[in-house]
């Protein structure tokens, strides 16, 4: 214990001779890590800004079969024609996308951990069955490194917390701005109605 004690002792000492020899070195450094800290703080403030207005945090808490629908909602805003699989027995899909004559698989994983090689075998096997172009597996979550190596070399696209909440904030920017331009139209309309 006392040689702990002396080494720190040791490496503090020098760490003070080192910062009051230059005092110019000294005031640098203090600077720098003062602007450092404050840099770490405005970040993770506007990191959980972001998460709180993509609606993720209530994601996180969600059941399965919640997730599904949220799901279904949020492709239905992207342009997809959606259409739900069965409960149980549904061939390694939950949902099934169209667009522009592209058909696409997706299994849904809301998960607190990393989502593994298993999730990326269940949409490889719905791609025949259904008859898809594509399969993707959707989570709010992140992926192993044998889950995208499966991924990569199958054509599976792993869509991940990162990109989930990039289309979730732009629903929601979506959303936002019909509903303003509604309540502009409505104002619009009392406005010509009185006149």
């Amino acid at each position: 214990m006392e040689e702990l004690l002396s080494g720190f002792e040791l490496s503090f000492e020098l760490m003070w001779r080192i910062a009051t020899a230059e005092p110019q070195l000294t005031g640098f450094l203090i600077i720098f890590g003062l602007g450092a800290v404050l840099l770490a703080l405005i970040t993770n403030i506007l990191k959980d800004r972001k998460l709180k207005r993509s609606g993720m945090l209530q994601v996180d808490q969600m059941k399965g079969k919640e997730f599904e629908d949220y799901l279904r909602v949020l492709f239905l805003e992207r342009g997809y024609h959606v259409q739900m699989t069965p409960a149980n027995g549904d061939y390694g899909a939950d949902l099934i996308l169209s667009k522009a004559g592209r058909r696409i698989a997706v299994q849904a994983k809301r998960w607190k951990k990393n989502v593994g090689l298993k999730a990326v075998q269940e949409v490889s096997t719905a791609k025949l069955h259904y008859k898809v172009d594509e399969c993707w597996v959707v989570t709010n979550s992140g992926y192993t490194e044998p889950a995208k190596k499966l991924a990569a070399s199958n054509g599976v696209k792993l869509v991940d917390r990162v990109v989930l909440m990039k289309w979730m904030l732009e629903m929601n920017k979506e959303t936002a701005t019909s509903k303003a331009t509604t309540s502009k139209i409505k104002g619009d309309t009392i406005n010509k109605e009185k006149l």
